[in-house]
């Protein structure tokens, strides 16, 4: 699903990243949770050691609202380590606000140089805990830090309520895990929208020990908030109201390893009485795109077959022999139907990467019994896929699904597998290019109205 920041030198991290999850009552959603120790001076999780996992429902989790479960390491052995946690509810408020703090004389905690100041913001919950919302980077050998803007959606901010106490602490990072604490502040989001149109809002830090004990003690220091800005957070069917269209098209191989089509062991036999794995396939995912295509017509394009009239191989030709194909301002889905593993992985990782700039959403069914391990490299959810140069991919666009895996299953359960992600694809494209959603009012006449 996702994976947290990375918390160095520490073995009890309490970590800012939140993962959203979709909840149904009516299925069982399992969940797993690995824990690894991270090299160094490598991100990735190739040089890792796996320090545990766990396993639960997200019923369990909801339910209970903090499951905490013993990390398993490989045979299932149980150690001292466990890991907790925490589940709330989302309200339909998904805006998120840009905020950026800075400091003034700050308390200098290091003997030979100055301190090294990070801050936290905590949300103080009804239950009387807190939080972790946003944990800023360290500002080295600074006391009067500028940490870089970042922004939090609202709900993770305060639970979509403006008045909830917010907790910040300021501290002196140290390489062993054992920060100095500089001071504290408390406040609220509708405090900090003071800081909006250019505005800016100040809070003394306070260390409150120092307080207690020294008579002239006024502060640890000032933190100032410079922005505060609002971000309205479109979503899917924001787009879709909009009139945004999915432009469904479908590539099939007719490559020679699927077989001559008159024997029945082909992939692409046609079968008197039940389709084959590529029909199956397109069914259950055209049906659902269609849904957003008003001409409900589909490009439709094979690769690897010999074509007349000089029947030479093509590897992008049109199944009906017409290249007419118009441009069109939507939203594109490419089904790729193929029964082989890749030859060119690094072209194809090329064109990933050019693609991931265009509105398009990629997807790739295997059919058939072949290695597709290659196959999972192209789809972004292991980590960040890469240009044979290092052009990293703008946005996750490739999902990826051997069709062996549902083969015994319904058409839905496929058509939901490969189709899970476009709905954040299409929102991260538009919102990354800036495109807000037509309203739909520009849309549609006033006296037509519209069903939920």
């Amino acid at each position: 699903v996702d994976r947290t920041e990375v918390i160095r030198t520490c073995i009890n991290p309490v970590y800012s990243k939140l993962f959203t999850v979709d909840f149904y009552f009516e299925e069982v959603q399992r969940l797993r949770f690995e824990v690894h120790d991270i090299s160094s001076n490598h991100n990735g999780l190739k040089e890792a050691d796996f320090l545990g996992g766990m396993e639960c429902t997200l019923g369990q989790i909801v339910s209970q609202r903090k499951l905490s479960k013993s990390l398993l390491k490989h045979g299932n052995t149980a150690g001292k380590s466990s890991i907790t946690v925490i589940a709330e509810e989302l309200s339909g408020n998904d805006d998120y606000v840009e905020l950026a703090f800075n400091a003034r004389k700050l308390d200098d905690k290091d003997f030979f140089s100055k301190s090294d100041p990070f801050l936290e913001i905590f949300r103080m919950n009804d239950d009387a805990t807190q939080q972790l919302v946003h944990r800023t980077e360290v500002v080295m050998n600074n006391l009067s830090p500028a940490w870089k803007s970042f922004k939090v959606s609202v709900n993770s901010l305060c639970s979509g309520d403006p008045d909830r106490r917010l907790k910040c602490i300021v501290w002196d990072w140290d390489s062993n895990g054992k920060h100095d604490f500089i001071g504290e502040f408390t406040s609220t989001f509708k405090e900090m929208r003071g800081a909006m149109e250019g505005k800016q809002v100040q809070w003394e830090c306070i260390n409150p020990k120092y307080k207690a004990k020294k008579k002239n003690y006024k502060n640890s220091g000032t933190v100032i908030l410079n922005l505060c800005k609002i971000h309205k957070m479109h979503s899917f069917l924001d787009y879709i109201m909009g009139g945004c269209q999915i432009q469904f098209t479908v590539a099939i191989d007719f490559t020679a390893s699927n077989g001559d089509p008159r024997n029945s062991c082909s992939l692409h036999y046609i079968h008197p009485y039940q389709p084959n794995e590529y029909l199956k396939a397109l069914v259950a995912v055209g049906e659902i795109c269609q849904d957003y295509d008003s001409d409900k017509m589909f490009p439709a394009f094979g690769f690897g077959a010999r074509i007349p009239p000089e029947y030479t191989v093509s590897h992008d030709f049109a199944i009906n022999f017409n290249e007419d194909n118009p441009e069109c301002a939507q939203y594109f889905i490419l089904l790729i139907l193929t029964d082989g593993v890749i030859t060119d992985m690094a072209d194809t990782r090329e064109a990933i990467v050019h693609a991931s700039h265009l509105p398009m959403s990629v997807i790739i069914v295997g059919v058939g019994n072949a290695d597709f391990s290659d196959m999972q490299m192209l789809d972004g959810d292991d980590g960040i896929l890469r240009s044979p140069k290092g052009e990293p991919v703008l946005r996750d666009i490739v999902q990826f699904v051997p069709f062996r895996n549902f083969k015994h299953a319904s058409p839905a359960a496929l058509a939901k597998s490969v189709l899970a992600e476009v709905p954040n694809q299409v929102v991260d494209y538009y919102n990354g290019k800036g495109i807000k959603p037509k309203c739909s009012s520009e849309m549609y006449d006033s006296s037509r109205t519209l069903a939920p």
